[in-house]
């Protein structure tokens, strides 16, 4: 009998996500929560499909290597920028993640990393500090990956003053910034105001590189929408980035999806429906903040033992980080009904207002009471 060459490949690591999806199916639990979903849904907890989108759905046409010209020239910010319509890294570069696909997508690279200090466990926000410290020990020039806004996992945000210290440290050890932009609008409502971050790296001259997605902010997730932009010290430096870029472009897909590109460009680019889609982003923001606060003042009216939740108003965007151990979170799960990522990590998008009470109970009862 022939032997298969398949036979001796081993099993791939299953997504977490996709266990959580699948145990929520299963689950007949009337009140049941599934916070493990990063997608926005609306207060019936049911998909939302933007208006913009429906107004700017195009028909499908070709494209060359970059995708749609035009999609790409609306989302230069700079004179001397790099862009097109993928995802690159640069090879032999130490770089510092974040998020917890990162490491996959550098492992998968070969590219060697290192992570930094983010989370504080004890304050349920950010340990600044040892952030600072982590980059500032990063072997020089390397590539540090910040979340532009609305943070994921942990939805906490370092404020202006700690994103100039950040700045501050970044030029002294010349790294590189490599801003993750995914969340831009679900944090304020505003996209101009969520690329604040990005806009004070750039104001300084440094060089930069910005990923952004457009899965979130306009619901397009089965588009893979996005793209990558090289912020340049100059025209020549820009050219030879751009260069390379179409080289790995051509490497990688040569045509990236044309359809979720012209739905952007035609957003983006027309006055009326970019107002009508920052409309709608404060809608979705407004919405998110709206549980928090809800949550907030429920844990707030039930818990009289003196347990600060306030973490829940300061964080901002998707997610948050329950300050739960992992005892805590199996009852969560078990008891109540409340199904959330292995590491803490609750989409708020899954929560609505008629549900935030029973939330609150859960959080209440899990916290002092599981061991």
């Amino acid at each position: 009998m022939r032997t298969s060459m398949m036979s001796s490949i081993g099993m791939g690591a299953e997504e977490p996500s996709v266990g959580i999806s699948e145990a929520f199916g299963a689950d007949r639990h009337e009140m049941k929560l599934e916070l493990g979903l990063g997608a926005y849904r609306t207060e019936d907890l049911q998909p939302y499909v933007l208006n913009v989108v429906k107004k700017s759905c195009l028909v499908l046409g070709r494209t060359g290597c970059h995708g749609a010209g035009y999609f790409r020239n609306r989302l230069s910010a700079a004179c001397c920028c790099a862009h097109t319509q993928t995802f690159s890294c640069f090879q032999d570069s130490h770089i510092i993640p974040t998020w917890g696909n990162h490491p996959n997508i550098l492992n998968d690279a070969q590219l060697p990393w290192s992570e930094y200090r983010y989370y504080d466990p004890v304050t349920v926000g950010l340990d600044f500090q040892g952030m600072i410290s982590d980059i500032k020990a990063a072997p020089e020039g390397s590539f540090v990956l910040l979340h532009g806004c609305a943070h994921n996992p942990t939805g906490i945000d370092p404020t202006p003053e700690q994103w100039e210290i950040i700045a501050d440290v970044i030029q002294e050890k010349k790294h590189i910034p490599l801003f993750d932009v995914v969340y831009q609008g679900y944090a304020s409502g505003r996209v101009e105001a969520d690329a604040s971050s990005v806009r004070l790296f750039a104001a300084r001259g440094m060089e930069l590189l910005v990923a952004q997605s457009y899965s979130k902010n306009m619901g397009l997730y089965a588009e893979r929408i996005g793209a990558i932009n090289a912020v340049c010290s100059s025209p020549d430096s820009a050219q030879r980035v751009k260069s390379q870029l179409k080289r790995l472009a051509r490497a990688m897909y040569s045509n990236p999806p044309v359809h979720g590109a012209r739905i952007v460009t035609n957003v983006v680019g027309n006055s009326d429906l970019f107002s009508e889609w920052e409309e709608e982003l404060q809608l979705m923001a407004g919405r998110i903040k709206s549980v928090r606060k809800k949550l907030y003042d429920c844990l707030n009216a039930k818990d009289k033992s003196g347990k600060d939740w306030s973490f829940f108003v300061k964080h901002i965007g998707m997610y948050s980080y329950a300050g739960l151990n992992e005892a805590q979170r199996e009852n969560m799960r078990n008891k109540w009904h409340v199904y959330m990522t292995k590491d803490g990590r609750m989409a708020l998008t899954g929560v609505s207002q008629a549900k935030c009470e029973y939330l609150a109970d859960a959080f209440i009862d899990s916290y002092h009471n599981a061991s």
